[in-house]
């Protein structure tokens, strides 16, 4: 299993991903909407945990940006996110996003819902 971190918040990224990797997840991490869409392209994760709120390309720009490449629309999105989920949805232009986990939440629950869409 691939996850791709995305966060503007370096520490927070690597935080979580290294949390990832203790549980057998090969994790890399991305520190913005433009990075996350190169390193989504070049690696090809199962998954990607996007942040929204990042300067210059968001994570909906992001999202939807990896939506219309042939080579990345299939990848998993999850919205990553200190906003609620009201709040991103009524952001949506399309389906960007396959799940939304608040962050602040137990790790446990976001193995579970990254393990949900991994099988």
């Amino acid at each position: 299993m691939r996850v791709l971190v995305v966060d503007d918040n370096q520490n927070a990224a690597e935080a979580l991903a290294t949390y990832l990797a203790f549980e057998k997840i090969d994790c890399q991490t991305a520190f913005g909407g433009a990075q996350a869409i190169s390193v989504g392209v070049a690696w090809s994760p199962h998954v990607i945990l996007m942040d929204i709120s990042m300067p210059d390309c968001n994570g909906f720009q992001a999202a939807l940006a990896l939506r219309q490449d042939a080579r990345t629309r299939e990848i998993t999105i999850i919205a990553f996110t200190a906003l609620d989920e009201a709040e991103v949805l009524r952001h949506l232009t399309d389906h960007e996003f396959d799940g939304y986990f608040q962050k602040g939440q137990s790790p446990t629950h976001l193995l579970a819902l990254i393990s949900n869409f991994a099988t």
